[in-house]
């Protein structure tokens, strides 16, 4: 009864800080699985058009440094990437025209795992961080990841990305097992103090984003194949 509790007072803090801000920001994420061809960008681009984000947040670009140029989306002209010379990983953040953002701080790895962003958005101070986990050894990638960013990640902080982890059972097939990295990164994101919003506010669907526990805004994340 008590962690019944518990959860249920959790899932109405996040509820209220939803109902607070949700008018004024919306994030979604996706795995584009690569933007080399006209055609997916494109697609890609109607996509975002359509679901008319504050920020989006896109995964598996596969966009070299000189070819970045290539993808662009009327309405969300600023396009913050990492890129990966390979054409594989990358990430990017794209923030609406619609809103007062200003980049202070922008960090990101060759390798094209993660992004990092430090700015405001309407004056409040804002750090949004992408990552892409790459299918083999995920959960060890991410928790590094977090450690290197610890520095970063604030009670302004959200989290998205791609994974590669379930993290609880709702997360995983039956197929899939919780195992000791998964359980390592578990406890790594409740020192933290990061909480996934998305299990909180959708406890039997799949799919999750990360805040720390004050995070005064929170972002609808949407998934898409």
């Amino acid at each position: 009864m008590g962690r019944e509790t518990k959860e249920m007072q959790e899932h109405q803090k996040t509820s209220d800080k939803m109902a607070a801000v949700g008018p004024h920001i919306s994030i979604i994420t996706l795995n584009v699985n690569g933007l080399n061809s006209p055609n997916k960008r494109h697609r890609v681009a109607g996509w975002i058009k359509e679901q008319d984000p504050t920020i989006c947040c896109l995964q598996e670009i596969h966009l070299s440094s000189k070819d970045k140029h290539r993808f662009k989306v009327k309405g969300w002209m600023t396009i913050l990437q990492a890129n990966n010379e390979q054409k594989n990983a990358g990430v990017a953040i794209l923030i609406s025209d619609k809103v007062d953002f200003k980049a202070k701080q922008i960090k990101k790895n060759k390798e094209g795992q993660y992004i990092t962003i430090k700015g405001t958005l309407h004056q409040d101070d804002i750090t949004l961080i992408n990552i892409y986990a790459p299918n083999t050894g995920a959960p060890k990638c991410v928790k590094q990841l977090l450690i290197k960013l610890k520095a970063n990640i604030n009670n302004n902080t959200i989290i998205v990305g791609d994974l590669n982890t379930p993290l609880t059972p709702t997360d995983r097939s039956s197929r899939q097992k919780i195992n000791k990295e998964i359980i390592e990164l578990n406890e790594k994101l409740d020192q933290m103090d990061l909480i996934d919003i998305y299990r909180t506010l959708h406890p039997k669907t799949a799919g999750y984003t990360f805040i720390l526990k004050d995070r005064p805004y929170l972002g609808k994340q949407s998934t898409h194949q």
